[in-house]
C-alpha cells in the first residue's frame, strides 16, 4: 500500500520523473527484455537441435 502512494505522489507531485522519463524507461527494459529471449531463445533452439542430432 506504501508503494502505491509514493506512485501517486510521484504523479501528482513536480518533483516526480515526467512521462518521457517513463517512456525512456520502458523502452530499456523492454530492449533489455529482447535481448535476453533473443540470447536464451538461441540456446535452446542450438540445445534441442543436439539433443536431436544425438538421438536421430
Amino acid at each position: 500500500m506504501r508503494l502505491a502512494m509514493s506512485a501517486v505522489a510521484l504523479f501528482r507531485g513536480e518533483s516526480g520523473i515526467s512521462s518521457v522519463e517513463y517512456a525512456l524507461l520502458l523502452a530499456m527494459i523492454g530492449a533489455g527484455l529482447v535481448a535476453a529471449v533473443g540470447l536464451v531463445g538461441a540456446n535452446v533452439s542450438t540445445r534441442i537441435n543436439t539433443a536431436a542430432t544425438t538421438v536421430g
